[in-house]
């Protein structure tokens, strides 16, 4: 056993929240070490007594033939028993915190994230830059309450890159109910300097009777196993507990009021007449849970368009609109988004003829210093074939409002675990084994789209570079000039090593609008099935075996989505046999998607989803303030972790690379428009 796994053993003796022992795991801390504030390897002479201690111990334990030479063994014993996952989604989560892509926040996990797994053992450990993305945000302070007629404090959050107030703001209460233009009338000229209610009301309706936690069961798991080939075209995520079974109501209707949402048609509008503050309604959720993402930005003309609810900059035409963290995006006002209970009764009583007054204070601060983000990227290299590739990972970026347990901590603390346990056993693989952490997952899988693209394949309507539209086209930006083009790899370069601080500050009682901005304009290319398209293939998409992700929540691994790629069955089978037991044999041909295994298989590589149980996923902690480490169950993620540990030692051993289903160049595309 080398030092620095003893260090790592020794660091949690030292803090709180660490599992005290292998059956206890409820006792949660991170170690409060170097190791874990991402500053390399804890070394003490504690440490080199402890070491000729257990150096004695494993030379006994080697003599003495009690360890398994079943690798798979090993694997389940060291998950299960020695697992560190639950500590370092602990330090990730609660020291850390929220992620939002761009954010210092987001930078320090990758940073820490580098270092922990080049603690580790991992080689190559770095981070590689993609974008530019755009700017950052940082909330720094909020709150928001009633205090006329009555004092009614509010659960609300504000939207990711919402401008901030230069100063608190206390103003009346208008509830903006219009559905049609022609309710419009009414609020024109009556909407300056108010805080809006941007939204008819949303009940939430009778209590939630069935349970809002579940575990997949029997019918849920044969409709996935006896799901056919998969349609052509764009997969979604869909949650297994969907398929099978009685239909869940509780379910349903979320997911029918997420899609829904209120018409933000009107953002332009309110904008016009001067609003002070615009206040969402949580598009799902009751009992104090709030559903936010991104600020909606304001589009000229959209009053005669339906398209999209506001703060969730997602719909039909959302791939070709600027979003709120471009630097070119048009001014917009203050946006935050409140309970549902809380929303109501505001709504309610203004109905009732009450003059509402409240009282928010909202700063925030837009980070122009780096426009590009980053993957943290690592590798156990491999013996006989290490040019060959095996990969794993999951997304590193989160919202904003919880602190991105669920949604993705779980799936990067599973991956890095299943990176350990392969280190600390010494296991020799004979693939390179390449552990990714994403960002920018969350606006539309941007960091797992850009890695793609530049290492091993990517089509010609698509930018190598960034995998948007454009070389030297920000994320979510508008379209660059023709001159841009050219020097998209300059201006890449420069931006990461000459770095100039700005901070937006300008708009009237407004804090964060760019200035000397334009209205973005849209790019619309529509798109039939009779576009063609060319798959460049980089020098490693032969070298490239397989990509493993993990973003379905934290629930207990299940099966494997095969992504329509029958071949890998018969291995799959194989692998799953030691964890039957752990509940986990289901093999659906579906496909799943809205996470970034997508990046690999539209290139026509094999990039899978692991089934999970849903847990409170979709109806409770996805998206929403209470995705925190309260809502992770340690067990499943252990096993989650061990799991993956086993498939991609599998396959970095396995004889040949992992069949791959046939590549369709030019897929039917009707009725949306291209990646602009």
């Amino acid at each position: 056993m080398n030092s620095k796994l003893v260090a790592l053993k020794l660091a949690p003796l030292k803090g709180r929240y660490m599992d005290r022992s292998a059956d206890s795991l409820s006792a949660r801390s991170w170690p409060q070490s170097r190791v874990s504030r991402g500053q390399g390897c804890p070394r003490s002479f504690l440490a080199l007594l402890i070491l000729c201690s257990l150096n004695a111990v494993v030379a006994q334990d080697e003599s003495g033939s009690s360890r398994t030479n079943d690798v798979i063994a090993q694997i389940i014993e060291e998950g299960i028993n020695h697992s560190q996952v639950m500590t370092n989604l602990g330090y990730l989560t609660e020291v850390i915190g929220p992620r939002l892509t761009g954010s210092p926040n987001l930078k320090r996990a990758n940073e820490w994230t580098r270092d922990r797994l080049a603690c580790w053992g991992l080689t190559n450990a770095h981070l590689e830059a993609w974008g530019p993305f755009g700017r950052g945000w940082t909330l720094q302070k909020f709150s928001a309450q009633i205090v006329e007629p009555q004092a009614i404090n509010l659960i609300a959050y504000p939207n990711a890159w919402s401008p901030g107030l230069k100063q608190s703001l206390v103003a009346r209460v208008v509830y903006f109910d219009a559905r049609t233009n022609a309710d419009l009338k009414t609020f024109e000229g009556k909407l300056k300097g108010a805080i809006v209610l941007a939204g008819p009301m949303r009940e939430p309706g009778a209590p939630p009777f069935e349970p809002q936690a579940r575990r997949l069961v029997a019918t849920n798991l044969l409709a996935l196993a006896n799901a056919g080939q998969p349609r052509e075209g764009r997969a979604f995520f869909q949650s297994p507990d969907q398929l099978g079974g009685p239909p869940s109501t509780n379910r349903a209707g979320a997911l029918a009021r997420r899609r829904r949402g209120s018409s933000s048609r009107f953002l332009s509008f309110l904008t016009r007449q001067g609003a002070a503050l615009i206040v969402n309604q949580s598009s799902q959720g009751d009992g104090g849970a709030v559903f936010v993402s991104a600020a909606s930005v304001p589009r000229p003309g959209s009053e005669t368009n339906n398209e999209i609810a506001f703060g969730s900059d997602s719909g039909p035409n959302a791939t070709n609109q600027i979003r709120a963290w471009a630097t070119n995006a048009p001014a917009m006002p203050p946006q935050i988004t409140v309970a549902a209970e809380d929303y109501n009764r505001m709504g309610r009583m203004i109905q009732e003829g009450e003059k509402l007054k409240m009282a928010v204070d909202l700063k925030v601060k837009f980070n122009n210093d780096d426009l590009m983000a980053y993957n943290t990227v690592a590798e156990i290299p491999g013996t006989d074939l290490n040019d060959e590739i095996v990969m794993l990972g999951g997304h590193l970026d989160s919202w904003h409002s919880g602190t991105g347990a669920t949604d993705n901590g779980a799936g990067v603390a599973a991956t890095m675990e299943a990176v350990r346990i392969i280190t600390a056993l010494k296991l020799k693989p004979r693939r390179t084994i390449r552990i990714a952490l994403w960002s920018g997952e969350e606006q539309g899988i941007y960091g797992s789209k850009a890695y793609v693209a530049e290492h091993f394949g990517y089509f010609t309507n698509l930018t190598p570079s960034v995998a948007l539209a454009r070389p030297g086209k920000e994320a979510g930006g508008d379209e660059p000039s023709p001159s841009t083009y050219a020097k998209a790899s300059a201006d890449k370069k420069s931006k990461v090593q000459s770095p100039k601080s700005k901070d937006e500050d300008g708009g009237s009682g407004v804090e964060g609008e760019p200035s000397d901005t334009q209205p973005a304009t849209r790019s619309t290319r529509a798109t039939t099935s009779e576009t063609l398209r060319k798959l460049v293939r980089r020098p490693d998409y032969e070298k490239f075996s397989i990509y493993f992700n993990l973003d379905n929540g934290a629930g207990k691994i299940r099966g494997v989505y095969l992504q329509g790629n029958e071949a890998l069955r018969p291995i799959f089978r194989r692998w799953l046999e030691p964890f039957r037991e752990m509940g986990a044999e289901t093999l659906a041909l579906s496909n799943t998607g809205s996470t970034d295994h997508m990046s690999f298989d539209a290139v026509g590589l094999p990039g899978l989803e692991f089934i999970q149980d849903p847990l409170d996923y979709m109806t409770r902690t996805h998206h929403s303030n209470l995705d925190v480490l309260d809502r992770i169950q340690p067990e499943d993620l252990k096993q989650a972790a061990t799991i993956i540990a086993a498939f991609v030692y599998n396959a970095a051993m396995a004889d040949e690379k992992m069949p791959r289903k046939p590549l369709v160049e030019n897929p039917p595309r009707r009725g949306r428009a291209a990646v602009e």
